[in-house]
């Protein structure tokens, strides 16, 4: 099958296991196969897109109940709720990999190459979940990340602006702080939980470099400025604002440029 349409076929599935197993041979396809810059796009393709189980149940960001590290219960949330970012995360790098034609077969292998990782990550977590006690699916989980992805469906430069550029480099100025907060339980759950997190951020200043990269691609190809453009993306898709604290040191490795650190730095949260 054609790796993009395999992308499809895996995104459509709505079972964690069989979606995280359908993205990995998706990805060692693309890595060994050639990958057509043909376009593959049908009428009415996008039916079922993306495949989600019934649970976890989906409600508003405003919704989901907070619940303190420092709590057996409390902690499970929390893993819970990054591991509903990577299964959401799966999603979104399909979509980019099924969605745009036209883009150079790299593009292509980039995306392939980080819905691998997500699908990694997800199993990682989620295995740690059923070691505490619990599953994907037994708290409630926010869209905010493929609310995202539907707002920008039309548009590639869109998406690579506002998620991996965006929501996802959030994750990079989050997540040392959920390992701080972690490290204070100090139990041996949090702590393997802190390790989870040390790889998932090594990965994901990856994903984000993908995303700046292909984001100032497509900005030449366009012939507009990347840093001019981006706050009338944020403003046109309602895209989340910046709030600090800021991870400056991994937000630099992945392809920040040190004029967009400044402006930052420089911000107020509205």
């Amino acid at each position: 099958m054609h790796p993009r349409l395999s992308a499809l076929a895996a995104l459509r599935l709505t079972d964690p296991d069989q979606k995280v197993a359908a993205t990995r041979a998706t990805a060692a396809l693309g890595a060994t196969d050639s990958i057509a810059t043909a376009p593959i796009r049908a009428a009415g393709d996008d039916l079922g897109v993306p495949g989600r189980p019934e649970r976890p149940e989906r409600v508003a960001a405003t919704a989901v109940q907070k619940r303190s590290p420092f709590t057996p219960e409390g902690r499970a949330a929390l893993i819970h709720s990054i591991c509903h970012i990577e299964f959401n995360a799966i999603n979104l790098a399909l979509d980019a990999v099924w969605r745009y034609d036209g883009m150079p077969e790299a593009y292509y292998r980039d995306w392939l190459r980080v819905a691998d990782e997500e699908a990694q990550h997800f199993t990682m977590l989620h295995a740690h979940l059923q070691d505490m006690g619990w599953r994907y699916g037994d708290f409630p989980g926010h869209d905010g990340l493929w609310n995202m992805c539907e707002k920008t469906k039309d548009d590639v430069l869109a998406r690579m602006a506002l998620v991996p550029r965006t929501l996802e480099a959030r994750g990079l100025d989050a997540t040392p702080l959920i390992q701080a907060k972690l490290k204070r339980v100090n139990t041996p759950d949090a702590l393997r939980a802190v390790e989870i997190l040390d790889v998932i951020l090594r990965d994901e200043v990856g994903h984000v470099a993908i995303g700046n990269h292909w984001y100032r691609w497509l900005c030449e190809r366009t012939g507009i400025d990347p840093e001019a453009s981006y706050p009338a993306l944020v403003a046109r898709y309602d895209a989340p604002r910046h709030k600090p604290p800021f991870n400056l040191e991994a937000r630099s490795r992945a392809g920040f440029s040190p004029e967009e650190l400044r402006a930052l730095t420089d911000s107020r949260p509205e």
